[in-house]
């Protein structure tokens, strides 16, 4: 128990924290448990982090020897996920529902002037249905939006044109109070009816602009004619559509025995997720990896994982949803890409290619959490590749200039070594030659200064340097580091606040990586850190001459008593808050009260 406890808890920081589901394997590898997460890391940690005083609960403890999960889009979905994963598999320790309801959809019948209500039974009549929905009270309120916006019938009658021709029926209660416009008596046409029950489904399936563009439009040229009241009805419609955003995307009712796959890929691994849909929900999700050994092609590694999937998993779908076509062809069976952004199939792809990223990610952290060492060399090959470097940049420096409204010009120096602060080597300058605040001498000082130096004592030389700074103080370094013969030696680019830009030598267009490459993340930190490093060496000076300049108009104050207050009282505003008697335990009742008095005179 406690190497499967420890194993677990080394897994634990490699979870992501997303809302998702997650599954309990025993031994035999039958799910045992299934559960919803909001933040899927900190839910399955928590069973393992503590002594649980519930008794169920420690003994599933006991059982676990695998965890799976799946990540979903919020934690609705993974309610609704839970739910279908629970009536699936039925698991040992979940409490299951007793009346095994589904989750509530909204129906359009397949009929003259369309129904649109709440059910719970799917029937494959024609109907489209939407949905599922976390809770009935959601499915009413959705309900609720759309009779509001308009008027749909709620009657259960036939309305066939003969039946309504022959004038069976009798407009009801809805129609006096303008809920219903009467179709049932022919007041209302068949094109008028379909094209609120067109929008409707719009709204229903998530395309709502569509729709609020033509309330937008009809909205303003209301107003331009000054029939506001009419324009405010609409307005109204408007806001009502804009803030309705309920519909789910992890199960689709209308989709039915469906395969899904994705795929994604490094250097020596392939991985495949796989998801099975059947009757309307998720009921399998599995990933996997396969280790390269050839020159395989990405459309032949999901070819070989389509078919091991569904062999192992006995599907018999028709359909398969996939990125992109495999390099082979089963018969009977129709391959889909999907290209609808707002589509269903659409959405359960993105879905799995969530997945299989994640998996991707998570195995990445693992190995590299026990070892470190592969983690610092795939970002230091990385940031070799990217900025195109001959060596591996295993050390790495950092200039930047600080001087704050002209005073104390002062530079910084942080020093990198394998992708992580050094900070025993960091290095700040006093500007010496420069007078006043020109940031394009300051640098060029300083990296004369630092690069002399090093040359001089025959030291290591950075593979890279970076300058916290535009084109102008990246081409006065690099000229630096030209007169002193070191340019083929060392790689230098500048790092533009602005827009996180990197400039090279001579090169008038900048490198723009992607804000979440390692690469941009390594450069960003060193900048931070010679920022902060910087910052905090010109307040110190700041602080300690303006203290000392206050100290040094007094007389009969030495060198040696400004010490002993500096140390103690660290400014010269606590300095002038003590008291005389407070001086006096310091420096003495005489020179206490020579500085008593010098630093309240304006008082006197």
């Amino acid at each position: 128990m406690s190497n499967r406890l420890e194993y677990f808890l080394s897994i634990l920081s490699t979870i992501p924290e997303k809302p998702g589901c997650y599954q309990y394997y025993n031994e035999k590898g039958t799910i045992i448990y299934v559960g919803k997460a909001k933040n899927l890391r900190k839910r399955i940690s928590s069973y393992f982090q503590q002594e649980s005083s519930c008794n169920r609960t420690s003994v599933l403890v006991k059982q676990i020897h695998d965890i799976k999960y799946i990540v979903v889009n919020s934690e609705e979905d993974a309610l609704l996920l839970e739910n279908n994963l629970i009536k699936q598999h039925r698991p040992r320790y979940n409490v299951l529902l007793k009346d095994d309801k589904t989750y509530p959809s909204i129906v359009v019948k397949k009929e003259d002037f369309p129904r649109i209500f709440s059910t719970r039974t799917i029937l494959k009549d024609g109907s489209r249905y939407f949905g599922p929905y976390a809770s009935a009270y959601t499915a009413k309120i959705m309900l609720q939006l759309i009779k509001n916006i308009y008027p749909i019938r709620t009657c259960k009658y036939p309305l066939t044109p003969e039946h309504i021709k022959a004038g069976k029926y009798q407009v009801c209660l809805d129609y006096h109070i303008k809920r219903c416009k009467g179709p049932c008596v022919g007041l209302q046409t068949v094109e008028e009816y379909d094209r609120n029950v067109a929008e409707i489904k719009e709204i229903l399936k998530g395309n709502s602009s569509r729709v609020t563009d033509l309330l937008l439009k009809e909205m303003q040229a209301l107003a331009g004619e000054m029939r506001f009241e009419e324009a405010q009805a609409l307005r109204e419609k408007y806001d009502l559509i804009e803030n309705f955003r309920s519909k789910s995307t992890v199960v689709t009712p209308t989709l039915h025995n469906i395969d899904v796959f994705s795929f994604d890929e490094n250097e020596h691994s392939a991985f495949i997720n796989y998801m099975h849909i059947g009757n309307g929900a998720i009921v399998l999700a599995y990933t996997f990896e396969y280790k390269k050994k050839l020159i395989e092609t990405k459309e032949e590694l999901l070819g070989l994982g389509i078919i091991e999937m569904r062999r192992r998993w006995d599907s018999f779908a028709k359909e398969i949803v996939i990125p992109f076509l495999p390099n082979i062809s089963i018969e009977g069976i129709t391959f889909t890409v999907p290209t609808n952004r707002g589509g269903d199939k659409k959405k359960l792809l993105e879905l799995s290619v969530q997945n299989v990223k994640q998996y991707k990610f998570d195995l990445l952290k693992q190995v590299e959490k026990f070892n470190p060492e592969q983690r610092t060399t795939r970002i230091l090959k990385t940031i070799q590749a990217d900025l195109h470097l001959p060596a591996l940049p295993m050390h790495i420096e950092c200039f930047d200039n600080s001087n704050i409204q002209g005073t104390t010009p002062v530079a910084a120096c942080v020093i990198f070594k394998k992708a992580k602060p050094s900070k025993k080597d960091y290095r700040h300058f006093h500007i010496k030659t420069i007078v006043g605040p020109d940031d394009f001498a300051s640098m060029a000082e300083v990296v004369r200064r630092r690069y002399t130096r090093l040359k001089k004592e025959k030291a290591t030389l950075p593979q890279l340097v970076v300058i916290d700074g535009g084109k102008g103080q990246l081409n006065v370094a690099t000229e630096v580091l030209r007169e002193l013969d070191l340019l083929d030696k060392i790689t230098i680019v500048g790092l533009a606040k602005r827009l996180e830009e990197i400039f090279f030598p001579g090169d008038p267009e900048p490198l723009v990586l992607d804000k979440n490459s390692e690469t941009l993340r390594v450069i960003q930190h060193l900048r931070d850190e010679a920022h902060r490093f910087g910052i905090t060496f010109h307040r110190h000076l700041r602080s300690k001459k303006q203290v000392l300049s206050e100290l040094d108009s007094i007389q009969g104050i030495g060198s040696k008593t400004k010490e002993i207050l500096l140390k103690k009282y660290k400014s010269v505003k606590r300095i002038r808050e003590a008291s005389l008697e407070e001086l006096g335990e310091s420096v003495g009742k005489k020179k206490a009260k020579k500085l008593f008095d010098g630093l309240h005179k304006e008082e006197i």
